[in-house]
């Protein structure tokens, strides 16, 4: 965002020109909102400070009763900030927690999305003081203590109502915590132009169908039942046979022409009883497993929900990496890999996509860092398409694209809703779609599902609600 603020300067917008904008963008967003009550403006020592002069100039002359208080006096702001601060005709008060006597509206312009440390002292003083007050809030950027790189909040961090961002969304919106400090995120324009963005060499995406749905399968009026794929899930034994028919469900209903569900013997008439539109196949042992992979037409395979964790799993994950089909690993297909991943990633050479969540991840990566850097760096290191669970999910390629996923409702968390997400991805693999954008769709429509269901949800629940959101996609 910096490196875009400086393209934009280097073209010709002044930097008080994007300042003012900013600054009025935040004055709309109160009016809109809130058309009564005083307010306050919090301002902090950077340019975030000059967009909140900016904001109180604009509120005052719409006739609002504004106070600013600053996190120092007038001669301690520079550049840009320094001259809107200057602007500003009202008195100026110190920033602390008695600044917010009597606010109806706080416009929080302490720090913006570049935060590298946690607030201390009187400022931490006020962010706590602000949490605790009947005020609506209304965040610049990032709210204040929330880091826009990583969603982090560094000590002491604001509840916003509203955060009014500009040119582009940061990944600290949309990352955990800080998405749930930002409250209703706006974006607003503020005079950057779009064709700054190809020297920036951009790879981080909020995911959304724009991202993808290029690569989205096209239907023929030819189509056959074999032209749309065929999507392999391997089951588990008969104890734990619902997560396999769960995801051999979902590979149908996100358009696999076939879905076939492999399990051992002793499943087989359980899971033949429970399912009409997916095929049923047993494998005795590994060999007869192998035989299954034979035929080329089954294109796309999933292991992993329901297997359980050993080496039976793992031999048949590295059966299914040896057969050069494209290979959705989920659950146990992650967790059997625990004591030795690079035995994992040695053998992965065609598209592949892993599904852990957090515990699974630990078990397969090293290292620290906010969420969007671990799923680069386990895509880099496994060269698979990694997507990284959660209500923020990271999907990450091993080149360094990225999307974070927001479309994810609370009713997501229910038993066997990974199984339905990993049968979407490898139905979307089996129809060809790239392994990137079949996971990044798969998330997406996968949370639209759920919204579109609502309370109550359970996995079962989640497929057939699939088609409502493929029809909206394709209006």
């Amino acid at each position: 965002m910096a490196a875009a603020d400086r393209a934009a300067i280097a073209g010709g917008r002044a930097g008080v020109q994007l300042m003012e904008r900013a600054g009025a963008a935040v004055a709309s967003a109160v009016l809109e909102r809130y058309p009564r009550g005083d307010i306050v403006v919090l301002c902090g020592p950077g340019n975030n400070g000059g967009d909140g002069f900016v904001a109180a100039r604009l509120l005052a002359r719409k006739g609002r009763h504004v106070r600013v208080a600053a996190t120092g006096p007038l001669a301690s702001y520079k550049g840009d900030a320094f001259f809107m601060a200057e602007s500003w005709n009202g008195k100026i008060a110190s920033l602390g927690p008695e600044a917010l006597d009597g606010a109806a509206v706080v416009v929080d312009a302490i720090f913006g999305a570049g935060l590298s440390r946690a607030a201390d002292g009187k400022i931490a003083e006020t962010i706590r003081a602000l949490n605790a007050h009947a005020a609506a809030v209304v965040a610049v950027d990032m709210p204040s203590g929330i880091s826009g790189d990583s969603g982090e909040a560094m000590g002491e961090a604001v509840d916003a109502d509203v955060t009014m961002t500009f040119f582009r969304k940061k990944p600290g919106h949309l990352l955990l915590p800080g998405r749930s400090h930002c409250g209703e995120v706006v974006l607003a324009d503020i005079g950057i132009p779009s064709s700054v963005l190809p020297s920036l060499d951009v790879k981080g995406f909020e995911n959304d169908p724009a991202l993808w749905q290029g690569a989205w399968p096209t239907r023929r009026l030819d189509d056959h039942k074999y032209k749309r794929g065929h999507a392999v899930i391997v089951g588990g034994g008969r104890e734990t046979t619902g997560a396999g028919r769960l995801a051999a469900k979902a590979a149908l209903r996100i358009g696999a022409g076939l879905s076939t569900l492999l399990c051992p013997e002793d499943a087989l008439a359980i899971n033949a009883s429970a399912l009409d539109a997916v095929m049923v196949r047993a494998f005795a042992d590994e060999a007869s497993f192998e035989a299954q992979l034979a035929d080329t037409r089954r294109n796309a395979i999933l292991l992993g929900p329901g297997s359980g964790v050993g080496m039976p799993t793992r031999d048949r994950v590295l059966r299914a990496l040896a057969a050069r089909r494209a290979v959705v690993l989920d659950a146990d297909a992650l967790s059997s890999f625990a004591d030795d991943p690079q035995a994992l990633f040695r053998r992965i050479k065609a598209p592949t996509v892993l599904t852990p969540h957090e515990g699974e991840y630990a078990r397969l990566f090293e290292g620290g860092g906010d969420k969007l850097a671990r799923a680069r760096k386990a895509a880099a290191k496994s060269g698979a398409v990694v997507l990284l669970k959660g209500a923020d999910t990271v999907v990450a390629a091993p080149d360094g694209l990225a999307a974070i996923n927001a479309k994810a409702p609370p009713t997501l968390a229910t038993a066997g809703a990974g199984d339905v997400l990993a049968g979407l991805i490898v139905g979307l693999l089996a129809q060809g779609m790239p392994a990137f954008e079949a996971a990044a769709a798969a998330v997406w429509i996968h949370g639209a599902a759920a919204e579109a269901f609502g309370p109550g949800l359970t996995a079962d629940d989640l497929g057939g609600a699939v088609p409502g959101v493929l029809a909206e996609l394709e209006r």
